[in-house]
């Protein structure tokens, strides 16, 4: 939990510590496999899964457009880590929405 909640705080010196283990709890034996735990900007179907699983599903969000700009402004600002937790990438969309209390 401490990794997570570090790595969070690269982009967010704040962070809730609650809402990163709600996120680490949700996601479960998907951060056993190195390749599950990151998330690629580069995979559009990576992009998609995101949007549907955690923007809509997960968040409540209907908006795909605004599900995309979210996620797009995520990519842009993790672009220097070319390994992007998904913990993380998780946490800053949920930030972004204003939905880190729903989490």
């Amino acid at each position: 939990m401490a990794d997570y909640l570090a790595d969070v705080q690269k982009y967010d010196a704040t962070a809730d510590a609650d809402a990163v283990d709600k996120i680490v709890k949700h996601l479960g034996i998907a951060l056993r496999s190195r390749d599950s735990s990151l998330v690629s900007c580069s995979d559009p179907d990576e992009l998609a899964r995101v949007r549907e699983k955690w923007c809509k599903k997960k968040l409540g969000e209907s908006d795909d457009a605004r599900c995309d700009s979210v996620i797009e402004k995520v990519c842009e600002t993790m672009a220097g880590d070319n390994s992007k937790n998904r913990v993380t990438f998780y946490y800053l969309v949920a930030k972004h929405m204003g939905k880190l209390a729903a989490l």
